[in-house]
């Protein structure tokens, strides 16, 4: 590949070690470090790709990288230059004839209109309006990590937050792309490729603080939020992440506010009442600014206190703003030194504290990192000592303390541990013990408040012996059926837990902070999911019975007698637009990684729509046997005659249950006048899957994609 720099990019310095890359057509601004710059300034002549590599790595040579690492580094880094049309295979020539062949082709459009999408097309950042943030560098390009689509709705609240919302992003492993625009720029969010919007707090807020006779105080901010939700929902079934209104840090009149219409009570019930609007909505869920300003401190992180009641800014946006703007006040104006040092010097606490709240419901919504199942130690973890010397869990009583006071430590764990069961996750146990040893003693006495209290029938699967914890671990993820980087490992043992780090590096391990548990367990996105579904409820008792049927597959001579020993029944239906079970399907598509043929995610808003489309087929099949049931494992997505997605549960695997599946749906199709055809992605995990549609009288009519002729009629 011969690539060289594009004829309309420009790199202008502005600053030390800082260039800004712009190109004069799309109008895309990137800001770039000095390696950056001297990569796509060595383009200024047509190179080789990937020849010229080892060339390109010596003329940034770092001390602390191998060259074999830095020419990787160097590839990634081109070929996302190359995405951005930084860089280009195309000749001068070429590069000119082809964009004019693109905008030429107007159909009678306003030509500046045409000019105006392509660059949309192509956006990235937040608005002019706002300077450029911090520069990228090889670390940014050369990373290998998951891209993330963005679009962010709002002023300068979230507009400013942009930069740190990709550097928060990259700590995590996302490769975040952010676009940026005003909240009644509608139809960018059809114009601009994403996964998911972000929405800040819009204009209305100002209209809160009003007291307009016959209206709740919180009317008008719905109305518009309303209207905004509803029009996106017309372009775009990503997920809508939208911010709640900070909590104000003043009173317009003090102590006097009183009632419902007092100022802070305003901005409280409008929250609510927001947080009630999301839920009537598709996919949309309301980030809680206000806990998480509050939580640091809400005081240094707001401008209520500085500049106007309902602003809701940050107060170092004022350590930010160019020296021209100085006019306003006859270039007069306090020293900033005791605002430098009521933020601790930085002056962007805000846009710190609020991209990580975003990107933590971004890693929730997405699925990113998703955990299924703690793994939990017993002595010392779940009770303080060793129960075999200490005879019982605990030794409270009510006259001891309260059961807030240090008892508290260990309850409120076994309770965050319980909240993380309801969500859907499955809770598994490795102890160096004996086994009858701890079901002995492991008992509450009556007054022990034991709804707030694990037992042993809360765990799925236990492995409390005398063997290596990390040969447990890997026991437990082959009974589960579940991949290493599923698992969280919590133990008090320091040499435990290294053990585990290094042996089994994929799995997370905690335990240095016994006094950082419970908050972490129920408030790391990796531990939560968008909506609680049934399946999800039950999940711990679905896995349950899933190991109860291994072991009497063990127990049987063959796999026939004991398919029909389980006495398997399926239901399939077609699901609606007004189905409760879209949320689920959206669940097993996102977590289902096995038998999944082609990998692909559905939201539940995408799911919904359809579901109400004639063009399309959404089914879903629930499976019960003998043992328990199994709920619903299994969903199929049929647009235009192709399955786009077909999914079945580990869970539901080895049964017959996909072919029977696929069978259904078949028959289904029979009155259609397309010719069925499915498609296989091969994936890193889904082997199980690829040889479904061969197996089922399809035909591999092109790399990937099989089609299925319906028999004659007669």
């Amino acid at each position: 590949m011969i690539l060289r720099r594009s004829r309309f990019v420009h790199q202008l310095p502005v600053g030390k070690d800082r260039t800004l890359i712009v190109h004069a057509i799309s109008h895309m601004r990137l800001p770039g470090d000095g390696d950056i710059s001297t990569l796509i300034d060595y383009f200024a002549q047509p190179r080789r790709v990937p020849e010229d590599c080892d060339a390109m790595a010596a003329l940034i040579a770092k001390p602390h990288e191998t060259a074999a690492d830095l020419r990787d580094v160097v590839e990634r880094t081109v070929m996302e230059l190359l995405s951005r049309q930084i860089l280009t295979e195309k000749t001068p020539e070429q590069e000119l004839a082809d964009i004019g062949a693109e905008l030429a082709s107007k159909h009678g459009r306003d030509p500046a209109e045409m000019l105006e999408r392509y660059r949309r097309e192509l956006k990235e950042g937040a608005a002019s309006y706002w300077a450029v943030g911090s520069a990228y560098g090889l670390d940014d390009f050369g990373a290998t990590r998951r891209r993330v689509d963005a679009v962010l709705f709002g002023d300068c609240d979230i507009q400013m937050e942009a930069d740190f919302l990709r550097r928060e992003a990259a700590r995590r492993g996302i490769d975040l792309h952010v676009s940026a625009t005003f909240p009644d720029d509608i139809r960018f969010a059809g114009e601009r490729k994403h996964d998911v919007v972000f929405i800040g707090a819009l204009r209305a807020r100002h209209l809160v603080a009003e007291d307009i006779d016959g209206y709740n105080p919180h009317a008008a901010y719905i109305g518009h939020t309303t209207e905004l939700l509803s029009k996106l929902r017309e372009v775009t079934s990503a997920p809508i992440l939208i911010d709640n209104l900070p909590e104000p840090t003043v009173q317009p009149l003090g102590l006097a506010e009183r009632g419902v219409k007092g100022h802070r009570t305003r901005f409280r019930l409008t929250n609510v009442a927001l947080a009630e609007l999301a839920s009537a909505f598709s996919d949309v869920y309301v980030i809680d600014v206000a806990a998480a300003l509050a939580a640091v401190g809400s005081e240094r992180l707001l401008d209520d206190g500085q500049v106007g009641f309902t602003h809701f800014g940050s107060p170092g946006w004022m350590l930010q703003r160019p020296e021209n703007e100085k006019a306003a006040v006859h270039n007069i104006f306090p020293d900033t030194a005791p605002l430098v040092q009521a933020l601790g010097g930085d002056p962007y606490g805000r846009e710190t504290v609020i991209a990580e709240k975003h990107i933590d419901a971004l890693v929730t919504v997405m699925g990113i990192g998703r955990k299924k199942c703690v793994i939990l130690d017993l002595d010392g973890t779940l009770w303080p000592g060793v129960l075999a010397e200490t005879g019982s869990p605990f030794a409270w009583t009510p006259e001891i303390s309260g059961a807030f006071s240090y008892i508290g430590l260990y309850f409120g764990l076994h309770e965050a541990l319980l909240c993380l069961k309801k969500r859907g996750m499955v809770l598994a146990c490795v102890s160096k013990n004996d086994e009858a040893t701890v079901r002995e003693l492991w008992k509450y006495p009556d007054h022990y408040p034991t709804q707030r209290l694990l037992t042993p029938d809360d765990f799925v699967t236990w492995r409390v012996n005398w063997d290596d914890k990390v040969g447990n671990i890997r026991s437990i993820a082959e009974e589960l059926g579940f991949a290493l980087d599923t698992f969280l490992f919590i133990d008090d043992n320091a040499v435990e837990r290294d053990r585990v780090r290094q042996r089994l590096p994929e799995v997370e391990v905690w335990g240095e902070d016994p006094f950082s548990l419970r908050r972490r367990l129920l408030n790391d996105p990796r531990l939560q999911i968008p909506v609680i579904t049934a399946e999800a409820a039950a999940r711990s008792t679905l896995v349950k019975a899933q190991i109860a049927r291994q072991q009497l597959r063990t127990e049987t001579l063959g796999e026939a007698q004991y398919i029909e020993s389980l006495r398997i029944q399926c239901r399939v239906e077609r699901l609606d637009p007004a189905s409760t079970k879209l949320e689920r399907v959206g669940e097993l598509f996102s977590r289902t990684t096995q038998f999944n043929t082609t990998g692909r995610k559905f939201s539940s808003g995408e799911l919904a729509a359809l579901a109400g489309n004639p063009d399309a087929r959404l089914f879903a099949i629930d499976v019960s046997d003998r043992l328990g049931d199994h709920g619903m494992v299994g969903a199929a997505v049929i647009t235009d005659g192709e399955i786009t997605g077909f999914a079945i549960s580990c869970r539901a695997l080895g049964m017959g249950v996909e072919h029977t599946f696929l069978r259904h749906v078949l028959d289904e199709m029979k009155g259609t006048p397309q010719t069925l055809r499915g498609r296989i992605i091969p994936t890193p995990r889904n082997i199980p899957a690829r040889n479904i549609y061969r197996d089922n009288g399809f035909l591999e009519r092109e790399d990937g994609l099989w089609e299925f002729t319906k028999p004659a009629a007669g």
